[in-house]
């Protein structure tokens, strides 16, 4: 080991000068050899000196070299073993029942159950008005009155019209009378003349005459006939037209359609207004209101029609109101994957007003919730969504799992987990199937 050779080398060259040093203080020390030669003995001493001296070198070179390396290559080899013999620690929550209650809250639109604009029928100037933008009105309340003096030329005119055709329709019976009082006559004679050509009193070409004559006043009496019904279809052209025009003259009185609040005004007394054209108001009716909620493809099979449903307003925090789903779309919304859905609440208060945004709650109870586990406890990988499992033998398995709602922090499972599974949180790309960990329960947080 280099620490113990270093210190071997040290020793010897201390030794050496050691010897050096007590050789220069102890020349004299020299005894004859019994063949004549002489040999320096070192004095007894000086030779437990150095022997002293040794041991405490070499104790020393132990102790402050050899085992301090021991040391550490013990602990480090510990090290190593424990570091290949303990499991990561992971932290793991316990997948739990969710909420008996299924919880589905959306936001809507308000908007009246019935609403209509009020159009002039009309062409006129305004004559006066009745009623104001927030104005209640009753059904036939009347709004406003239009002054339209062409207008009632117009029903005079059809009157005259009415009378002329209803002379006209008397000239034609008369006609028609006369025409078939002279096909009588005409057909009597055509007879006699008939009568006599056969006897050989009258020539032929004479019955021909009379004969011709009968037949030209049946074809007068049936075309007297036909103008007959012109003129009766004259007389009811003109009475319709008359019927039109006196309809129209009763718009010059605007009332309401059904009762409501006016929700707009568009014209004041005098302004010219159009028939058919010209916006007077747009009543809302508000005794009852509709809300449209967009319910996500996800919860879609929540709702059906003659489900409960709660509104809140944000304004009116101590309020809520009850409402019914009283009919869906049957159909999403390829754009946005959506359900829309109408729920419709009484307000006989005329607390709530159409344009408000309100939220609606779809909560139901559930008969089999399922279970709940943290958003961060899911793996998405290519053959579907997963969970990691840690097993009573402390290893993991990877289960795919069917998700259910997302609701952010949370997420529910439909299948493929029990109830008090252990699961990983974040677990990393170093935790692989069956590899052992040392779970750590995190604790549930405080409600």
């Amino acid at each position: 080991m280099p620490v113990k050779g270093n210190t071997e080398e040290q020793l010897r060259a201390e030794i050496e000068e050691l010897k050096q040093r007590l050789a220069e203080q102890h020349p004299h020390h020299e005894h004859q050899h019994p063949h004549g030669h002489a040999r320096r003995r070192p004095a007894t001493g000086t030779l437990i000196a150095i022997g002293l001296l040794l041991l405490v070198v070499i104790v020393a070179a132990f102790f402050g070299g050899y085992l301090p390396h021991v040391k550490l290559q013990t602990e480090l080899a510990a090290e190593a073993k424990s570091g290949s013999e303990t499991a990561p620690r992971v932290n793991v929550t316990a997948a739990e029942r969710s909420s008996s209650k299924s919880e589905l809250i959306l936001p809507g639109n308000i908007q009246a159950i019935t609403e209509a604009p009020v159009l002039a029928r009309a062409t006129g100037y305004l004559k006066a008005r009745f009623a104001d933008i927030g104005d209640r009105v009753k059904e036939g309340q009347l709004l406003a009155e239009i002054d339209a003096p062409e207008l009632g030329q117009q029903v005079t005119q059809a009157k005259a019209s009415v009378d002329q055709g209803n002379a006209a329709l008397e000239q034609a019976n008369a006609n028609l009378v006369q025409a078939r009082t002279n096909e009588q006559l005409y057909k009597t004679t055509a007879d006699r003349w008939s009568s006599l050509v056969q006897k050989g009193a009258v020539s032929k070409q004479e019955n021909d005459t009379y004969q011709a004559q009968y037949r030209a006043q049946v074809a007068a009496a049936q075309a007297l006939d036909k103008a007959v019904n012109v003129a009766k279809s004259n007389i009811g052209a003109t009475e319709a037209n008359l019927g039109r025009l006196t309809e129209m003259q009763g718009y010059v009185k605007v009332r309401a359609p059904f009762a409501g609040v006016i929700t707009q005004r568009n014209v004041d007394v005098g302004a010219l207004v159009n028939e058919g054209s010209t916006l007077l108001y747009r009543i809302a009716q508000t005794d009852r209101l509709r809300t449209y909620v967009n319910v996500p493809q996800s919860d879609s099979t929540a709702v059906h029609v003659g489900q409960a449903a709660k509104l809140s307003i944000a304004d009116l925090p101590s309020k809520v109101f009850l409402g019914t789903v009283t009919r869906t779309a049957n159909s999403l919304d390829p754009s946005s994957r959506t359900l829309l859905t109408e729920v419709q609440v009484p307000n006989a208060a005329g607390l709530l007003m159409p344009g408000m945004y309100a939220q609606v709650d779809f909560t139901t109870a559930r008969a089999e919730p399922p279970l709940l586990i943290k958003g961060d406890a899911l793996v998405v990988r290519s053959n579907g969504p997963q969970v990691a499992i840690v097993e009573p033998d402390k290893t993991v398995h990877f289960q795919i799992v069917t998700l259910g709602r997302d609701y952010g922090d949370k997420i529910e499972i439909l299948s493929g987990l029990n109830a008090g599974d252990q699961l990983v949180v974040n677990p990393g790309d170093s935790i692989q199937e069956h590899a052992r960990v040392s779970p750590v329960l995190l604790a549930a947080p405080k409600k």
